[in-house]
């Protein structure tokens, strides 16, 4: 049971936030959800290299809010804010609307799922060893506080005749339990041999427990 539940999906609307937030009539919430689509698509490939791991779009009558989550907020802002800026005006005319952006760092990387699905898929176009990858990819995440970690990968590695599935993991990875924190990233490394698939499951630790982390600090700001 629950082998090919997405983590992400699973938990939504219980311990985890939707990526897109608004409400539509049911003429407009096809051409919004589509809209939302080529919002994201069209940021990915504009910073193919900015680590940008999540897109959350938010709107109202008439602005659109995106929060951007970014590894390098430098790429994206730009030298005094000039790619930012052009960001947001190509956003507007894709979205016929005022947008508003905000960008977010992403502290932590290495712990990130979909981050270190898309590092792992980047070495494999530089035809780098895949057991190795994954191996320090997993150790990197682990060293940096991760509770399990587990990736995958599928297609025609190392260029063999025949594709496979491997995978390694270390830790624990509970995907069953709502209320574990497990991240999950999607990847594809598109090899001279055909395309690699990579996925990658990260568990950070219960809800709660990151919760009460979080009081922690602001208490001791206070």
């Amino acid at each position: 049971m629950g082998q090919k539940v997405h983590p992400t999906g699973f938990r939504i609307g219980i311990t985890e936030d939707w990526r897109s937030r608004w409400f539509a009539d049911k003429q407009n919430f096809g051409k919004l959800l589509v809209q939302d689509q080529h919002i994201r698509r069209f940021i990915k490939k504009e910073f193919e290299f900015a680590g940008i791991p999540k897109i959350e779009i938010e709107r109202d009558m008439d602005r659109v809010r995106i929060i951007l989550h970014t590894a390098r907020p430098g790429l994206i802002i730009g030298k005094k804010g000039a790619k930012v800026d052009g960001l947001k005006a190509d956003l507007e005319r894709l979205c016929a609307q005022e947008v508003k952006l905000e960008i977010r760092e992403v502290l932590n990387p290495e712990v990130n799922a979909q981050l270190t699905a898309e590092s792992v898929a980047q070495q494999l176009v530089r035809r780098a060893a895949f057991r190795r990858v994954m191996k320090m990819a997993i150790r990197s995440a682990m060293d940096r506080g991760a509770r399990g970690v587990k990736i995958a990968v599928a297609g025609r590695l190392g260029g063999a005749e025949m594709a496979r599935r491997e995978s390694f993991a270390e830790g624990t990875i509970p995907l069953q339990t709502l209320q574990a924190h497990v991240e999950f990233g999607f990847a594809e490394a598109f090899t001279t041999y055909g395309s690699i698939g990579v996925k990658c499951w990260i568990y950070h630790g219960r809800y709660s427990e990151e919760e009460g982390q979080r009081h922690g600090a602001h208490a001791k700001k206070g």
